[in-house]
């Protein structure tokens, strides 16, 4: 007669080991969701409009100043408003990286000076910097 119980060896005792084939495919599945999900995650930021030039590449950083249209200044998309505190927090992350670098990003609206003063604040936190842009 055909049992319907798996035997394992001479003992006749049938398996008793926990099949983790199932378990262990479903955690790489969530594996692989969470990796890809985090790149957008992660890029989420202030929402500017930024110039557009043919040249350039990809430069990723953790320490991001972004300037918007109406001249407000975020570092890591946190605003701050005076120089000494933002100065601070740029050290301050930038402590925490290999080989720091400041990506400054305006919008195409925003005035110079409000530019000009990022970069400013990342030369006076002697951090070195990079101008991020669009490709057309």
């Amino acid at each position: 007669m055909a049992s319907s119980l798996y035997k394992d060896g001479d003992e006749g005792e049938g398996i008793t080991d926990i099949n983790v084939t199932p378990f262990v495919d479903v955690v790489l599945v969530l594996l692989v969701v969470f990796i890809v999900t985090a790149k957008l995650i992660v890029a989420r930021g202030i929402e500017i409009e930024k110039a557009k030039a043919v040249s350039g590449g990809d430069v990723h950083t953790n320490l991001k100043l972004t300037v918007t249209s109406d001249g407000k200044l975020y570092i890591n998309g946190k605003e701050y408003s005076e120089d000494a505190p933002a100065i601070a927090r740029i050290k301050e992350i930038a402590s925490t990286i290999d080989k720091p670098k400041a990506i400054i990003a305006g919008d195409r609206k925003a005035q110079y000076g409000g530019v000009m003063h990022a970069i400013d604040l990342a030369t006076r936190a002697e951090v070195p910097i990079a101008i991020e842009n669009e490709r057309p």
